[in-house]
Formats: structure tokens, sequence, C-alpha cells
């Protein structure tokens, strides 16, 4: 099942805050995702913060092409869920 991303805005120190369809939110930190090669492109603050959610693919996307897959991001939070929970 394929998780719709329904708001992606960027808060401070390279985190994520995510809402799916489904009702699961939470932040996802991109801190040492920005430093490699290929994300150098949106380490810049304010290049970060210009996140948006492609409208085709659902995907978070940055100018320049960088996208983030919305089932990895999903994935990631129902882990971090499922661990505070324990």
């Amino acid at each position: 099942m394929m998780h719709t991303i329904t708001e992606c805005r960027a808060e401070g120190n390279y985190t994520l805050l995510l809402r799916f369809d489904d009702g699961l939110e939470g932040s996802v930190n991109l801190g040492d995702l920005v430093l490699t090669e290929s994300y150098l492109a949106i380490s810049d603050a304010d290049t970060f913060a210009r996140v948006a959610i492609d409208p085709i693919s659902n995907a978070v996307t940055w100018a320049g092409g960088i996208k983030l897959d919305p089932e990895m991001l999903y994935r990631d939070l129902v882990t971090k869920t499922h661990a505070a929970r324990h």
C-alpha cells in the first residue's frame, strides 16, 4: 500500500515534519544525509527550507531534482514510533 504525504514542513537542523494520509506523523532528521555528496545541494538551510511535495510521485522534493521516496520516510517514522512505544 502506498502512503501519501499530506503535509511536509522543514524545521531547524535539517528536520522534516511529515504527516501521512493514515494519520502517521513525526519528524525525520536528515542531517547526516545532507552532508553526503549527492545531497550537498540542500545543505544550505534556506535551500532545505524550500521543500515541497511532488504532486505526481508524492516524493519530498527540492529544486535541482533532489527527491526522497515517501515510502522510505514512512518506514523511518513507523520504526521510530514503534521504538518509542517500547
